[in-house]
């Protein structure tokens, strides 16, 4: 899977705002609704809203999803929460038994919903949580149910989107079929590291992945992966805070580079989804952007060479 995580926007799409995806060898798309939760105890998840933007509700995706499908482009349905003010998803912890159930409920609400739309749209794959570290670590047995329920509904593959810090702790990678990661993994503290020097940098990294392989005999997949073009671009990947920093096209680049050496040969490896492409391609990105989007960089050119081979 050559992918793109494919931005849900307020606007509905069209041809035009495929082709870009399509420029660069791309076959497969992570569409991602949203649901928001007020805070990280707070045990409701609201979703598929008339105030959301299009591309988060359930309308969204099924737009979108016909779309890209008409094209040949295979769908991995992402649902995401969004906490507000930004807060990481993995710190989502209820206080009481009353509000673990309370979100348990809500939370099924919301996946059921979206699995029931990726089954219309025979959508390939379906995640069926990203980011969800506490959530998963307190309630491995809801977990395991919400599976089974799920694959009532749908009928193609699953995954889970674990942040690289919690995918060796996800107890039930054996219900799902492929071992999916955020692969935000720290590389290199240097400001601008040479391919050598990520590739140096993923090899702890790779070995406790290759280890869950191993156990669990599964095909990883890399569910978000991506870096921005900045300087030190990677020591926190993850980190989307840093506005005022230099731009540095080829930092990304490298990255770029090195995680595909390092993966894309594997026979157990999957694919994976770079972090993020927008749908108003001749809009976003640059030179003089620092943020993840490979979009009319150096970057966009490089995917279109590695998506291609």
């Amino acid at each position: 899977m050559n992918g793109v995580s494919f931005v849900a926007s307020r606007d509905s799409i069209n041809s035009s705002h495929i082709k870009p995806v399509q420029n660069i060898r791309s076959n497969y798309v992570a569409l991602m609704p949203f649901g928001f939760i007020k805070d990280v105890s707070s045990p409701k998840v609201i979703h598929n809203t008339n105030w959301q933007w299009f591309g988060e509700t359930k309308k969204g995706l099924l737009q979108y999803a016909k779309s890209f499908h008409k094209e040949n482009i295979g769908i991995m349905v992402k649902p995401q929460i969004w906490v507000s003010k930004g807060t990481f998803t993995g710190k989502i912890k209820m206080n009481s038994e009353e509000n673990w159930v309370a979100l348990e409920d809500s939370y099924r609400a919301f996946i059921l919903t979206y699995a029931a739309a990726a089954e219309h749209v025979n959508a390939e794959l379906l995640c069926i949580g990203t980011e969800l570290g506490e959530f998963v670590k307190n309630r491995p047995q809801y977990w395991r149910k919400l599976i089974q329920e799920i694959r009532v509904v749908y009928k193609g593959k699953l995954t889970y989107a674990a942040n690289w810090d919690e995918f060796s702790h996800v107890p039930f990678w054996d219900a799902l079929d492929y071992i999916g990661i955020d692969a935000y993994f720290p590389l290199s503290d240097d400001k601008t590291p040479t391919i050598a020097a990520y590739e140096q940098g993923w090899q702890p990294h790779k070995k406790q992945i290759l280890a869950l392989q191993k156990e669990y005999q599964k095909p990883v997949l890399f569910t978000e992966f991506g870096y921005r073009s900045i300087d030190f671009a990677g020591k926190k990947p993850w980190d989307s805070k840093r506005v005022e920093a230099g731009v540095n096209l080829e930092a990304q680049t490298h990255a770029l580079q090195a995680i595909h050496n390092q993966f894309w040969n594997e026979d157990w490896f999957a694919g994976g989804f770079v972090w993020k492409w927008f749908h108003t391609h001749d809009r976003v990105g640059g030179k003089q952007n620092n943020r993840f989007t490979p979009q009319n960089k150096p970057a966009e050119q490089l995917l279109k060479e590695l998506y291609a081979q």
